[in-house]
Parts: structure tokens; sequence; C-alpha cells
């Protein structure tokens, strides 16, 4: 994958690791409706599909928690790389100043 960013190759990753969640959630979901009445299967059903959107909504959230932090972390190395860079201006104007090219 030549030419892509990080960020595009963290959603590619975001996005395959969801994909293959939700795969397992509703591969694991029992939609068996071998009860003799429909009552069990229903309130079952239900269950399962409260139990699934439950899952859903963890795994937003986590997904989201995830990206902020990220957001987050990405401005903290930005800001640390600026004051870097603006020590380093800094230094050389101090140098100047010594070498006499500066009063």
């Amino acid at each position: 994958m030549r030419g892509t960013s990080t960020t595009d190759l963290s959603w590619w990753h975001l996005l395959l690791y969801a994909s293959l969640c939700l795969h397992f959630v509703l591969g694991v979901s029992d939609d068996s409706n071998s009860s003799s009445t429909g009552t069990k299967a229903e309130s079952h059903t239900s269950s399962s599909k409260t139990n699934v959107i439950l899952i859903i909504v963890g795994f937003g959230a986590v997904a989201g928690l995830s990206f902020f932090l990220y957001k987050l972390w990405q401005k903290k190395k930005r800001d640390e790389q600026y004051a870097r860079l603006l020590k380093l201006f800094e230094e050389d104007d101090e140098l100047e100043v010594e070498l006499g090219l500066r009063d």
C-alpha cells in the first residue's frame, strides 16, 4: 500500500477489526427455534438481539474512545515537534550573538 498515510491504514485496520468482531458476534448468537412454544423462541430472539445491539454499541464506544485518544496523541506529538523546532531556532539566535554576528 504505497502512498497511503498511517491514518488511512489505521482506519483500514479499525474497519477490518470491527467487521471481524461483528461477524464473530453474529455467528455466535444462537437463533435456533427448537423450543416447542413460540413465546420462548420470541423472548430468546429478543434478548439475543438486545445483546447484539449492546455489543455493537460497546464496540462503537471503544472505537470512538480509541479515535479520540489517537487524535489526542497526534496533537501531543505535533506540539512536541513544534516546541523542538522553536528550541532549535532559539539556539541558533544565541549562537549568532555569541559569535558576534548579531547584537
